[in-house]
């Protein structure tokens, strides 16, 4: 890195400090760090993103009984938003509940009432139809019940 001046419009050259990478560009002129900055800002985002998320899911409830209770209440969050994750990537492809947040989840479809039967030896789960988005785990549990399963 280098310093470089500056020209004014006025045709004055005003020197300060300037970052100069090894091309001889500004570090802040056009094109040369455009890009950086906006993938910094996205990375930043989705991260704010995430910790708003888990707050969602229960982090903002943590039990005062312990460090111990915290630890585990902490795993227990991790892991529902990994299953959220995973079950809105593989089952929910198709669908806008793909992006749907954890209270809009919650709101529509994780509170359609269900029995789960076993009959000849399977497990059969009886969602209530009337419900307006119960296509859309019908479809999720078909879409799952599809995938092929792991090696092993």
């Amino acid at each position: 890195m280098s310093v470089q001046g500056e020209e004014h419009l006025s045709g004055e050259e005003a020197y300060g400090v300037l970052p100069v990478g090894e091309d001889g560009r500004r570090a802040g002129g056009p094109g040369a760090q455009l890009a950086d900055l906006e993938r910094r800002h996205r990375r930043r985002a989705r991260a704010e993103d995430r910790i708003r998320i888990a707050k969602d899911t229960g982090l903002a409830n943590l039990p005062p009984h312990g460090f111990d209770a915290n630890r585990i209440w902490c795993a227990i969050v991790a892991l529902a938003l990994d299953l959220t994750a995973w079950m809105q990537t593989l089952a929910l492809t198709r669908h806008d509940a793909r992006r749907w947040e954890p209270k809009r989840l919650r709101l529509r479809l994780f509170t359609i009432p269900a029995t789960l039967a076993r009959h000849a030896r399977q497990r059969v789960l009886h969602l209530a139809a009337h419900r307006p988005w119960a296509t859309v785990i019908t479809s999720a549990l078909a879409r799952l019940r599809g995938l092929d399963p792991a090696p092993g």
